[in-house]
């Protein structure tokens, strides 16, 4: 199980802080994952979640995507994600309510239906 710092241990000011970090980004993502079989969130300039998005369209999947700036904006709303999940790269990917992983984790996904 990842290790995540106990509430307990941090000054209620921090974990205010920590409980409204772009939560209106993780209540976007949350939304679409309850309303969408398979979600996607990513970032622009990433050869990764295009290849991941075109594996979905390959197999003709509908998809819910989200897509937070490029490696210059959006950091703090990916960054966001990343707290909040804990997968530590893009794509994020979502299936049937569940982070599966990224694009490797989507490839295995795709080739086992």
């Amino acid at each position: 199980m990842r290790k995540v710092l106990e509430s307990t241990k941090i000054a209620s000011s921090a974990l205010q802080s920590i409980e409204s970090f772009y939560n209106t980004t993780v209540s976007e993502v949350e939304a679409a994952i309850a309303a969408n079989a398979y979600v996607v969130v990513g970032m622009r300039q990433n050869p990764v979640v295009r290849s991941a998005l075109k594996e979905l369209n390959e197999k003709n999947i509908t998809y819910k995507y989200f897509e937070y700036g490029s490696y210059f904006s959006k950091w703090k709303q990916r960054l966001s994600l990343k707290l909040w999940s804990g997968w530590p790269t893009f794509p994020m990917v979502f299936v049937d309510g569940k982070l599966i992983g990224g694009r490797a984790e989507l490839k295995k996904h795709l080739a086992n239906q």
